[in-house]
Order: C-alpha cells, then sequence, then structure tokens
C-alpha cells in the first residue's frame, strides 16, 4: 500500500497556502446533516479533516465524543488556533489505515478524493473495520472524471456502487442538491451502513 501523498506533502501545501479544499466553513450538506443528528454521545471520526470545519460545527453543537484525523500537524495546529477549547488529545496525528478504534459515524469530506486511486479497495475495506456493526459512513465524494490528475481525484457513481456494495447497505447515493456552489452538479451524497451481522 503506497500514497504518494505523505504527510510532508500536505504539510507543505499548508505551508504554502495551497489549500484549494478548504473554504473556511463547514459546507452546507454538513452544516443541514449535523441538524438532524440527536445523539450528542455518538462516536465520530473525522479522517483527513484538514482545517477541521466540520468538526468545529459538531463540537460548537455540543457533541464532544469527536476524534479528528489528518496526516500533517500544520492542519492541527491551525485548528487548535482557531478553537482552543477542543481537547487537543482528539485530534490525532496519524494514517487512516493504522487508527484501529471503532466508530458510530465516519464523516467524509474530501478525505477519499485526496488518496491514490489504488487505495480506494483499501479504503472501504478499512471504512467498514471502523465502524461498528450498523455504523454509517455518511457524506460527499466527487464525480467528476478519474485521471492521472490529482488530488483531488474523481470517479462515477457506478464505480462508487462496484467500490462499497461489497461492505456496506447503501443506504443513499444520489447527486448532492444543497452542494456550495462551486463544486455544485460534481458531488454525490452518500450514506452507507455497515451490516448488523
Amino acid at each position: 500500500m503506497t500514497n504518494r501523498f505523505t504527510a510532508n506533502y500536505w504539510t507543505e501545501k499548508y505551508k504554502k497556502k495551497e489549500i484549494g479544499w478548504d473554504v473556511g466553513e463547514a459546507t452546507t450538506p454538513f452544516v443541514e446533516l449535523f441538524k438532524s443528528l440527536q445523539d450528542k454521545d455518538v462516536k465520530i471520526l473525522i479522517p483527513g479533516c484538514g482545517s477541521g470545519y466540520e468538526g468545529e460545527l459538531l463540537f460548537n453543537l455540543g457533541f464532544k465524543n469527536i476524534t479528528l484525523l489528518d496526516a500533517s500537524v500544520e492542519a492541527k495546529t491551525l485548528f487548535l488556533q482557531r478553537v482552543p477549547s477542543f481537547p487537543k488529545e482528539q485530534f490525532i496525528i496519524g494514517d487512516f489505515f493504522t487508527v484501529s478504534e471503532q466508530f458510530d459515524l465516519i464523516l467524509e469530506q474530501t478525505f477519499f478524493c485526496a488518496l491514490e486511486p489504488s487505495l480506494r479497495e483499501d479504503y472501504a475495506t478499512k471504512m467498514h473495520d471502523l465502524l461498528v456493526p450498523g455504523g454509517e459512513l455518511i457524506g460527499l465524494l466527487f464525480t467528476f472524471p478519474l485521471t492521472e490528475k490529482g488530488p483531488p481525484f474523481g470517479g462515477s457513481k457506478q464505480e462508487y456502487l462496484t467500490l462499497f456494495s461489497k461492505h456496506f447497505t447503501i443506504d443513499t447515493m444520489e447527486p448532492c442538491y444543497n452542494s456550495i456552489s462551486p463544486r455544485m452538479g460534481n458531488e454525490l451524497f452518500i450514506c452507507l451502513k455497515k451490516p448488523m451481522n
């Protein structure tokens, strides 16, 4: 399992302010999703969280059982400068593929598209392993054509159905109606559930 996009790669992006994925706030689909979450004790993972706007919003809404994960220490530094009250031990610097805890909910926001496409099967398997039975992977996937040029890397609904149906019940995989304007028409909203057995 190899990945050209190492922690150093992402740290350099932050230092050079080459962070086009960073829109400065939680995007509309997540804002709307979080309004529907009732259980404030739900155990949440946000891998490849970057600046962590989704984690910040959840934290401000009273969710405390949040784990943020990123490869770059720069992401954590910037996040904690903005949200100093967030428990720093809940922002982990590390490799997603080495995480061993399980979670009720995992949020996908520009993490999948930042991985080498060759890692997609490993991603799907790992997401399955990281969720408790009945747990959900919810978020957004890009639907522009997959090319060698990236990150971000795109893909198609059919590709994603083939990839994820091996591991999950597909509750939702539909064009996102409330994407932010730069991404409108290029996102699928997904809700994938790990079977109970």
